[in-house]
């Protein structure tokens, strides 16, 4: 059986699982958005890897547009052609979606609809419901509108999958409210690929090379976006700055990290270190150099 799973984010869990169907004896091609940025995972094959697994990195010509909404959409739908034409090359059995933009999506599940694919759409979140309440904060009626035809977009996809994988019991009543009648679904929570990390010393090459064995970190890895409340992290080393033992490390990129970039000259902050995200082969280190790590809970993130 040939599987490809098409996560756009890169993320480092799911390409684990293309490693594990691999290694099961299937031959499975696992693709990603080279452009978006996130944090990713081991996105690299290596001799360890079987033989039946095969990964590669897409991206358009143009820069990926993530806070335009006009050019992000023209984007999305010239990436879902690009996936498209993947898929063809490839020709799998089955395709697993992860992460997928719903102008992307559509692109995807039409072809596989055509050509007897099966399809599984592996929801990590409701894109519909977050566009809507983006939207409709900027464009009020017309946010609205534009909205809920995502929302109708993505509960048509969710009808025409194949099979549907939810990654919390939470997401069952949100099918119900957005009224997907397909019953083929199972819930399978998200996992970390503890077999790719370990623990390590605080004093441990990256935290020396960024003279920070010795200091207090408290640290934040991952996406951040205006709507992480970025001046969180910002309130956190105006509140350590007399402290020169103490330090914010935030490592990420885009409006989140651009934001605080400028904040961190406008306060003069010494004890804030803004990073691009890192090689995954580095991620145990950089763990082991936190005293602590800092999660951002918000309900609309």
């Amino acid at each position: 059986m040939k599987i490809l799973l098409y996560d756009n984010s890169g993320h480092p869990f799911q390409v684990q699982l293309s490693r594990a169907l691999a290694m099961r004896g299937y031959q499975v091609l696992h693709i990603y958005s080279a452009a978006f940025q996130t944090p990713k995972g081991k996105l690299v094959k290596t001799n360890e890897d079987p033989k039946t697994f095969f990964i590669k990195g897409l991206k358009l010509s143009s820069p990926f547009k993530k806070y335009s909404f006009l050019k992000r959409w023209i984007q999305e739908n010239q990436f879902g052609k690009l996936v498209v034409n993947e898929i063809k090359n490839y020709n799998p059995d089955v395709l697993i979606a992860s992460n997928v933009p719903l102008d992307t999506l559509k692109h995807v599940q039409s072809y596989c609809a055509k050509n007897r694919i099966r399809l599984v759409f592996w929801v990590q979140d409701f894109y519909g419901i977050a566009i809507k309440n983006i939207l409709k904060k900027k464009l009020s009626v017309l946010g609205s509108l534009i909205g809920n035809y995502y929302i109708r977009l993505e509960a048509n996809l969710l009808n025409k999958s194949d099979f549907i994988v939810l990654i919390t019991h939470h997401f069952i009543d949100v099918l119900k409210q957005m009224s997907v009648k397909n019953k083929k679904f199972t819930v399978i929570p998200n996992w970390a690929p503890l077999d790719e990390l370990s623990v390590v010393n605080k004093k441990n090459d990256w935290s020396i090379s960024n003279n920070l064995e010795d200091k207090f970190c408290f640290m934040y890895t991952g996406t951040l976006g205006l709507k992480h409340r970025p001046e969180l992290l910002l309130n956190l080393a105006v509140q350590f700055q007399n402290y020169p033992d103490v330090i914010v490390v935030v490592i990420s990129e885009g409006l989140g990290a651009d934001w605080l970039s400028k904040k961190k000259e406008e306060y003069s902050l010494k004890n804030l270190l803004i990073m691009n995200f890192q090689p995954y082969e580095l991620l145990s280190s950089i763990m082991g150099s936190a005293d602590v790590l800092i999660s951002i809970l918000e309900k609309d993130a």
